[in-house]
C-alpha cells in the first residue's frame, strides 16, 4: 500500500520594513504573505488580525505578525516601530524692552526653527532673531529636530511706551533773573 505525503512550504511572512515615527503619531503597518494575519503585542494596534492595522504606541516596540496560509501552515515575520522622543524646544524666558529697542530671542532644543508671527523679526527661520516689534507680542516657536519630529514654545516680549517727558512752557527772561 502507498501513501501520499504532500508538504507544503511555509509562507514567507512579511511585517514591512521598520519605521520611526515620533511620539503621539501613529503608523500603519502591512502585513503580506498569507491568509489570516496576528499581531503581538497587539496592546497599541488598533485590530491585531487586520492586515494593515495602526500603531500608535509611545515606546519603540519590535512587532511580530503570524500569518497562516490556506494550506494551515504558519510562519512569522518581525517589523520594529522606533518611537521617537520630541524635541525640548525652549523659546527663552519672556523679557521687556522700551519702545523703539529690540531684543536678541535665542530658542534651543530642535535642528531647525520657525517663528511666528513673523512680521516683527528680522528672520523666522533661525534660532536667534531680532524681534523690534512696536506691542506686546507672544511669539510661538516650532522646533523640529533631526528625526523630523516637532515641538513647539512661546515667549512673550512685552513693550513699555516711552514716559511722556514735559519740562514745561517755553519761557523768555531777562540777564540776571
Amino acid at each position: 500500500d502507498d501513501v501520499e505525503v504532500t508538504v507544503h512550504a511555509l509562507p514567507v511572512i512579511d511585517a514591512g520594513a521598520d519605521e520611526a515615527i515620533c511620539i503621539g503619531d501613529q503608523t500603519q503597518l502591512s502585513a503580506s504573505g498569507a491568509s489570516t494575519y496576528v499581531w503581538s503585542p497587539s496592546t497599541d494596534l488598533d485590530d491585531d488580525t487586520s492586515t494593515t492595522p495602526i500603531f500608535s504606541g509611545a515606546s519603540t516596540t519590535l512587532l511580530t505578525v503570524t500569518g497562516t496560509d490556506l494550506n494551515g501552515c504558519v510562519n512569522t515575520d518581525d517589523v520594529q516601530i522606533t518611537v521617537n522622543a520630541l524635541p525640548i524646544v525652549d523659546a527663552g524666558a519672556d523679557d521687556a524692552i522700551c519702545f523703539g529697542n529690540d531684543i536678541q530671542l535665542g530658542a534651543t532644543g530642535a535642528a531647525t526653527y520657525a517663528w511666528s508671527p513673523s512680521t516683527d523679526l528680522s528672520s523666522a527661520t533661525v534660532a536667534n532673531p531680532v524681534f523690534a516689534g512696536g506691542n506686546t507680542t507672544t511669539l510661538t516657536v516650532t522646533g523640529t529636530d533631526t528625526n523630523g519630529c516637532i515641538n513647539t514654545d512661546d515667549v512673550t516680549i512685552s513693550v513699555n511706551q516711552l514716559p511722556a517727558i514735559n519740562a514745561g512752557v517755553d519761557q523768555a527772561i531777562c540777564e540776571g533773573e
